[in-house]
């Protein structure tokens, strides 16, 4: 997916999403990356995807997500930035596959059917 998303220029990602990655691939992969291969994959793959940044509107948006929707902080941030940026579809392993928000659909990149 993120290959499509680079090379067809379909998709992209919030400063969240750069911030959670990371995080994740120094410390959690079964082999974590290195300073330096995280370095690249944030210039080669990250950096151009990442279209959605924090402000005031995406945070009030979030927060009213939060309470609409019973969903986590951090997960609302998740949704708003994905409609801030006009999305369609939401690839995501932490939302019921299927579920709406708005015009915005999730779709488990990791669900069969």
């Amino acid at each position: 997916m993120i290959e499509k998303a680079l090379s067809e220029g379909s998709g992209f990602i919030s400063c969240q999403v750069v911030q959670e990655f990371l995080n994740v691939a120094l410390r959690r992969f079964e082999e974590p990356l290195s300073i330096r291969q995280a370095e690249l994959y944030l210039d080669q793959a990250l950096l151009p995807l990442c279209e959605v940044f924090p402000s005031p509107d995406l945070y009030r948006n979030a927060l009213r997500l939060k309470e609409e929707s019973g969903i986590g902080f951090y997960d609302a941030l998740i949704v708003a930035s994905a409609l801030e940026g006009k999305g369609s579809i939401l690839y995501s392993e932490d939302f019921q596959d299927k579920r709406r928000f708005s015009s915005l659909v999730v779709q488990n990149p990791f669900q069969n059917g």
